[in-house]
């Protein structure tokens, strides 16, 4: 965006607004929303799907499906690595991967407030039609709302999305078993951090990027090698890694010892997160995912995780044990132990 304080690499076509910033007319339905979308939306994301111009669209689906929607409020919208629309994109793309599928197709849903300006508005599709691309997907239908100024805060997007489910995928909590090992995919509270520079306005020594990304290809390539060997996926976006892995416990009642020593992060990260007070194990991620797996070939599946461009920071970060039940505990860096509790409250506001 000219004049932004972020870049971004724009590849796919710049859509031609006449107009510069969000009326409520461009909700009404009538023609200012028809040149908002034909301009805009239809140009940006034009496929087969779309030029139909139903309600909705007509897919062929056989077998298992993974199915999940989202919806995305992160403030700022435009932000170090990336912005809501490339956000909104890979966080649901990795949702169904989480559950083992193959993403294929996303709704894309905007409410957008009067007097957002066109150029930041762009931005954002093209945001989304880069991660489209990134990831494999294609946005066959979606809906456009206007609200009023100071009813909304720029932008809110919400996403479905679906896929076929790998045929060698067997992803559910009740696989974990004790003796199971943990792995982290890369570097946590990257996402957080960075957000929370932005918005309170912090320096540090180095730029903070979002690790927001895809984590369909790794996934794929995981199921593709092991299948049956790797039990449970998440990504720990908001409440992080501690919440993640304390819905684990609490659901089927083992318990998960973690090694601080273990867990990778950016030095920047982990520097300010002591100075503001915040534990990296509660701080979103957009681009790592955590793994349980059997314990005999974890070793190759972090090779194989260490050999992909998105997990060549993936570590072994814990253990799956029958000692306390419900809870995680982490082994600090000097020998300590303390139990991680799942996030109460809200640590980082509005950053997903």
């Amino acid at each position: 965006m000219t004049g932004s304080k972020f870049s971004f690499q724009l590849d796919c076509p710049v859509p031609k607004f006449d107009f510069d910033m969000i009326t409520l007319g461009h909700g009404s339905g009538g023609l200012l929303t028809h040149r908002l979308l034909d301009a805009g939306v239809f140009t940006v994301f034009d496929n087969d799907y779309l030029r139909e111009a139903h309600d909705g669209a007509y897919l062929d689906l056989q077998g298992k499906t993974a199915f999940t929607t989202d919806s995305f409020v992160v403030s700022p919208i435009l932000f170090p690595g990336g912005n809501i629309g490339e956000l909104a994109v890979n966080g649901t793309v990795n949702d169904v991967a989480m559950c083992g599928g193959i993403p294929k197709f996303l709704s894309l849903s905007f409410i957008l407030e009067e007097g957002l300006k066109m150029d930041t508005f762009s931005t954002i599709l093209q945001g989304v039609q880069n991660a489209c691309l990134a990831a494999g997907v294609q946005i066959v239908t979606g809906d456009t709302k206007v609200v009023e100024k100071g009813k909304g805060d720029q932008v809110f997007i919400n996403t479905t999305g679906l896929g076929p489910v790998h045929t060698k995928a067997n992803i559910h909590m009740s696989r974990v078993r004790p003796g199971d090992v943990v792995i982290t995919s890369g570097l946590v509270a990257t996402h957080g951090i960075a957000i929370m520079s932005v918005r309170e306005g912090l320096e540090f020594e180095t730029v903070l990027l979002s690790d927001t990304t895809n984590l369909n290809g790794l996934v794929m390539e995981l199921l593709d090698a092991f299948g049956e060997d790797i039990h449970f996926f998440r990504d720990p976006t908001r409440g992080g890694v501690a919440s993640a892995l304390n819905e684990v416990t609490k659901s089927i009642k083992v318990g998960i010892d973690l090694d601080q020593r273990s867990i990778p992060m950016e030095e920047g990260v982990e520097g300010a997160c002591e100075m503001l007070g915040l534990d990296p194990l509660y701080v979103a991620n957009e681009g790592i995912l955590i793994t349980i797996v059997q314990r005999e070939k974890s070793d190759a599946i972090l090779h194989l995780m260490r050999s992909h461009e998105k997990g060549k920071n993936a570590s072994i970060i814990g253990e799956v044990t029958e000692e306390h039940p419900g809870q995680v505990v982490i082994r600090s860096t000097i020998g300590g132990r303390r139990v991680v509790q799942m996030l109460a409250g809200e640590q980082l506001p509005r950053i997903c």
